[in-house]
């Protein structure tokens, strides 16, 4: 048998490749919408791809799963689970607690464990070559390594109105009745790890096992007390803002995501070509650079989307595919990059991008304003706005700031003044960059705070007491 863990860093997302090396099939469990990565693995090991399959309706990235099925011939398997206000719109076998499908010597065995989501699945896997009982969990956002899936997000993202209690309930039910009734050898593999916003302290380890969570996770003693309000209360305390994201990402996943099928190279587009298109407003401009460069100069009313490890979670706070309707030019150092940075995208359903240029010479340019922290005090603003999440926010802040998440801002524009200045900060400026260029385009008057919060503490600190 093989299991490969394929790793999202952008997104802190896990998805899987089980295989039957005698038969040659294989199963990918919670796979993204940038296929390639599955399908050479699959080849790579003489594998074709016969079922795909995922844990639960997604809130965080566009599932792969209707993509996959459409470019190898694989049968999809979905949750049937959670009643029927949790059921899929698109078609695929159904799984239901205790079914099982089979590749080969192979057993992959759904287990209905709710909380995080209703109709949510964890998938037990037994390898027949070697035993009769299962020695894996594909945990999916049910239980993470130190941790479990947020049981608030459908309050958050899904319109729900105090779901939050119950799935918390069912969440303390399925650890009881399901987890921990495993043997403690059983190797668990989640969805998620460090970073992700499905949970509030996800451990970086991969993976873990029941002995071990049953042992030192946090809610451990609970369990063992059979504390249920107590876990409740826990569970709940704390939980990190959510994505305004999630909310398409939720309905989306459930009517299924639109298949791309096979996309054509990127072109680098004619420079003449993208200041046509941006003076009439039919293209917008990503600048992928870093907050310090974009801070010597960048396009106009352009959006601040800095290449690296948060390309999809940064591109969906300030694009919204629904209402943004123009075609995306990117700047990139060439077309691998810029190829990457659109398997990125598509990853949180970005997929109109026109193409990408190589340097903004030529186009319309301007200078973000900065403020310093020692001019803070002084300055007359309309709002102090922090884009740190509330917990750091509750950490630390400067004081009369207002508190909205970046990933929030463009879904809450009626928490600002009508007009004024914002003067806006994070923790060290590069999410500050990515929110303020959002705001800019909206028309808002926007100065950064340089260096963020990290500087104004800092000064803060050097500034000798009265």
């Amino acid at each position: 048998m093989l299991i490969e863990r394929i790793y999202d860093e952008d997104l802190a997302q896990a998805s899987y490749l089980i295989g039957c090396q005698a038969k040659g099939e294989a199963i990918v469990v919670d796979g993204r919408r940038d296929i390639a990565v599955y399908q050479e693995l699959a080849a790579k090991n003489g594998m074709e791809i016969v079922a795909v399959t995922e844990t639960h309706i997604h809130a965080d990235y566009l599932s792969g799963t209707r993509e996959l099925a459409a470019a190898t011939g694989a049968k999809i398997y979905v949750s049937g689970e959670g009643g029927p206000d949790w059921q899929y719109e698109f078609e695929g076998e159904r799984l239901y607690d205790g079914d099982t499908i089979t590749l080969g010597n192979i057993s992959i065995k759904a287990v209905h464990t709710p909380g995080h989501t209703p109709e949510h699945l964890s998938f037990l896997v037994t390898d027949g070559a070697f035993s009769d009982k299962p020695g894996y969990l594909l945990s999916g956002d049910f239980v993470f390594s130190g941790d479990l899936g947020r049981p608030d997000l459908l309050d958050e993202a899904a319109g729900g109105i105090d779901t939050r209690f119950e799935g918390a309930k069912q969440l303390f039910a399925s650890l009881r009745d399901k987890f921990l009734t495993l043997p403690d050898y059983v190797q668990v593999h989640p969805a998620h790890g460090a970073g992700s916003a499905c949970g509030k302290a996800l451990g970086a380890i991969p993976s873990s096992t029941v002995g071990y969570e049953r042992l030192y996770a946090w809610w451990g003693p609970y369990l063992a007390t059979n504390d249920e309000q107590g876990f409740i209360n826990e569970l709940l305390d704390g939980q990190p803002d959510a994505h305004a994201y999630f909310a398409r990402m939720k309905r989306e996943n459930r009517e299924g995501p639109a298949v791309m099928g096979e996309r054509a190279p990127l072109p680098e587009l004619a420079t003449g070509t993208v200041a046509a298109g941006l003076a009439e407003d039919t293209l917008t401009f990503i600048d992928t650079r870093s907050n310090g460069e974009v801070h010597q100069g960048t396009v106009v009313r352009s959006l601040n989307v800095p290449a690296g490890k948060s390309v999809a979670s940064y591109g969906a706070w300030v694009v919204n595919p629904e209402t943004d309707t123009n075609p995306l030019v990117l700047l990139a150092k060439d077309q691998e990059q810029a190829q990457d940075l659109w398997d990125h995208l598509v990853r949180v359903g970005i997929d109109n991008v026109a193409g990408y240029l190589t340097g903004i010479k030529g186009l319309p340019t301007f200078t973000p304003s900065l403020i310093q922290p020692e001019e803070l005090e002084g300055f007359e603003a309309a709002m102090v706005l922090d884009v740190r999440n509330k917990t750091e926010h509750k950490a630390g802040h400067i004081p009369g700031s207002h508190q909205l998440f970046g990933g929030r801002v463009m879904w809450h524009l009626d928490e600002l003044p009508g007009g004024g200045t914002i003067v806006s900060y994070c923790q060290s400026g590069v999410r500050n960059s990515v929110a303020a260029s959002a705001l800019r385009r909206a028309g808002y008057d926007v100065v950064e705070l340089d260096g963020s919060y990290a500087a104004w503490n800092a000064w803060r600190n050097s500034v000798p007491a009265a």
